[in-house]
C-alpha cells in the first residue's frame, strides 16, 4: 500500500526523533524511501522548519529534527490517540470513497 506524503513526513520525523541526527542514506534506509523522494521530503520539512541540516566533523551533512518538528510530531501523536478509527484501513478506505 502506498504511503501518503504526510505519512512519509511523519515517518522521517519519528526516525530523526528516535535515532538522532542522521546522514541522508541512513534516513533513506530506515524510512524505506528512495533517494529522490527523500530529498523532496527533507527539502519540504526543512523549509517548514521541522528539520535542519547540520555539518558534523569534516563536512559530514546530517539531518536533525528541530524543536518545532518535535512539537508537530507530538501533536500528531495526540491526534492519532483521539481518532483511533484512522488506524483501521477498512474505515479509512470507506472515508476516501
Amino acid at each position: 500500500m502506498r504511503r501518503s506524503q504526510l505519512e512519509m513526513h511523519l515517518k522521517i520525523l519519528e526516525i530523526l526523533n528516535h535515532v538522532g541526527p542522521l546522514k541522508l542514506t541512513h534516513v533513506m534506509n530506515k524510512a524505506n524511501v528512495n533517494c529522490s523522494l527523500l530529498k523532496e521530503c527533507l527539502d519540504f520539512l526543512t523549509k517548514q522548519g521541522l528539520v535542519e541540516e547540520k555539518i558534523i566533523g569534516k563536512e559530514r551533512k546530517v539531518y536533525a529534527i528541530t524543536q518545532l518538528g518535535l512539537k508537530v510530531l507530538e501533536q500528531f501523536r495526540e491526534l492519532k490517540e483521539m481518532l483511533p478509527i484512522a488506524e483501521d484501513p477498512l474505515c479509512y478506505s470507506t472515508l476516501r470513497a
